[in-house]
């Protein structure tokens, strides 16, 4: 893994930082989709479990399967799980352990960017939906400006740098998940733009949250005090920060569903 590829190891430090945008969004993801109760989903990518949590309190279902391939992120899932639904294991995206057929929906929660090959994933979440049945995601606009860490990536190019990106990061565009769902053969296909605020206490409380990125982490390391200082001082001033010195901003993610054919 290169490093300007963003990196989340840590179902903890996931939920301080990403977790709660991710509800955020996903909140308004299933407002759109807007689900039957009693379905079997399986949630590709699942990471500490933040998106399978909305599922279970707003969706009712009947089963869900958590799929993620980091232990560190599936034993925060099962810590944070009480509802005793859900279940959660080791797995590909690309090679998922069940047979055709077998859930009435899919989803990837910001994940679909992290995919190596983002058409076999889809291909996979198709395999294991029933005829008739939801294949979703949304994923951060990454070139458009919608990532939570944009104030980053915004002075990190300033200084010459590449920017922390997934693997897939080019999939993040809305015609690009469009033609992704189309082409796997996929019906009803529509997308949707989804934008969402959070407020910090201040800048403290965002950048303590920024930290906990593993590959945010890792460039710090190799500055010394003074450019580290003089970086964050950089970033803050790409903030809105308020009188009270609360932040307040929005990122954006881009969302598609469709319908495996009957």
């Amino acid at each position: 893994m290169t490093e300007n590829q963003i990196r989340f190891d840590d179902g903890a430090g996931y939920e301080r930082m990403m977790g709660v945008w991710s509800r955020l969004a996903g909140d308004v993801f299933l407002d759109w989709i807007a689900p039957k109760s009693g379905l079997r989903w399986v949630d590709v990518g699942c990471g500490n479990g933040a998106f399978t949590e909305l599922l279970v309190q707003r969706c009712a279902p009947v089963e869900i399967q958590g799929i993620d391939p980091s232990e560190g992120q599936l034993k925060f899932a099962r810590s944070r799980h009480t509802a005793g639904l859900a279940r959660f294991q080791l797995g590909d995206a690309m090679a998922l352990p069940f047979g055709d057929k077998s859930f009435d929906a899919a989803v990837m929660a910001l994940v679909i960017f992290f995919v190596p090959e983002p058409a076999t994933g889809v291909a996979e979440m198709k395999r294991v939906v029933k005829p008739g049945g939801t294949i979703a995601a949304y994923a951060w606009d990454m070139h458009g400006g919608g990532f939570p860490l944009e104030p980053m990536q915004a002075e990190l190019r300033a200084m010459g740098r590449k920017p922390m990106l997934p693997p897939s990061h080019e999939i993040s565009r809305i015609e690009a998940l469009r033609s992704l769902w189309t082409s796997a053969g996929l019906t009803d296909v529509v997308t949707r733009e989804i934008t969402v605020s959070r407020t910090f206490e201040d800048f403290d409380d965002f950048w303590a949250s920024v930290l906990v990125a593993a590959s945010m982490a890792q460039f710090l390391k190799e500055l010394d005090p003074r450019e580290t200082e003089a970086f964050r001082v950089r970033v803050r001033a790409r903030l809105p920060v308020g009188a009270d010195g609360r932040i307040t901003y929005a990122s954006r993610a881009n969302a598609v569903t469709g319908r495996v054919p009957v």
